[in-house]
């Protein structure tokens, strides 16, 4: 894993009309890491994450891809980049079976007609890279599937376009345990083959379960940015309520104003 991000945002600010939601953010993901974005509601997490989606581009800052300065003005400068963003209602088409679902958009195509035999096998590839074992066959109707598979399959649709960076949009959200620790072992597995994986999450004992880092946002401030390793559940309950916490020290990394 290189020591420098894969996608980096530096002193990022975000306003609508008067409300100033990001303030001078800085955030690193970085290849074949997970890294936890954590926040109480309207602590400017969704906000952070259309930024780098370029769906609320930023009012200035950096936007770094590979250490170089870019210019991410909508969602298809972020595509274009390697950037995939798996948002809380999966965006999945009931109607559609898998393969259909993960080619919606970006079908592949053999003269005037659809070439099914290419993306079946594709779609086959993807989710044995990803050690799936879940889904019986690529054909089946999404509507037939559980909560845990969508979210599996839609991951996996992340995965299908060389994507270098993923957002995961609170990954587990209304899923029971076993299913719980399926994706979480997808997201662990995402991460391993060299993508930056950012996941937003509300649940800890997900965030300490896979995350390599945590970067805890505070009223649209970034508290602190740390290795899982060197903090606790406490500390993190802390940052998030408060912006600071007593016992850790954040003296390298980034803190919200004195409250």
């Amino acid at each position: 894993m290189s020591d420098s991000p894969i996608l980096a945002l530096r002193r990022a600010n975000k306003s609508f009309g008067v409300a100033h939601v990001l303030h001078d953010v800085d955030l690193s993901i970085y290849a074949g890491q997970v890294t936890a974005l954590v926040g109480d509601n309207g602590a400017g997490k969704s906000t952070l994450v259309k930024a780098i989606a370029g769906i609320y581009p930023a009012d200035d800052g950096e936007y770094l891809f590979d250490g170089k300065a870019v210019s991410v003005t909508g969602p298809k400068d972020a595509s274009s980049l390697g950037i995939e963003v798996v948002y809380q209602d999966l965006a999945l088409c009931e109607n559609l079976d898998i393969v259909e679902n993960m080619f919606l958009g970006r079908e592949m195509r053999k003269g005037p007609f659809l070439d099914e035999t290419t993306m079946e096998r594709k779609a086959r590839e993807v989710l044995a890279s990803l050690s799936v074992r879940t889904v019986k066959s690529v054909r089946q109707s999404v509507s037939s599937l559980s909560g845990g598979q969508r979210q599996t399959v839609a991951i996996a649709k992340s995965a299908l376009w060389n994507s270098r960076v993923v957002l995961l949009d609170e990954p587990t959200a209304a899923l029971g345990v076993a299913q719980t620790a399926q994706v979480l072992e997808l997201v662990r597995r995402l991460a391993d083959s060299g993508v930056g994986v950012l996941l937003i999450s509300h649940n800890l004992t997900d965030v300490f379960q896979v995350a390599d880092r945590i970067t805890a946002l505070y009223l649209g401030h970034v508290a602190a940015d740390v290795s899982v390793k060197d903090v606790n559940s406490r500390q993190v309950v802390e940052l998030i309520t408060t912006g600071t916490c007593a016992d850790l020290d954040l003296s390298s990394s980034p803190s919200a104003p004195a409250v």
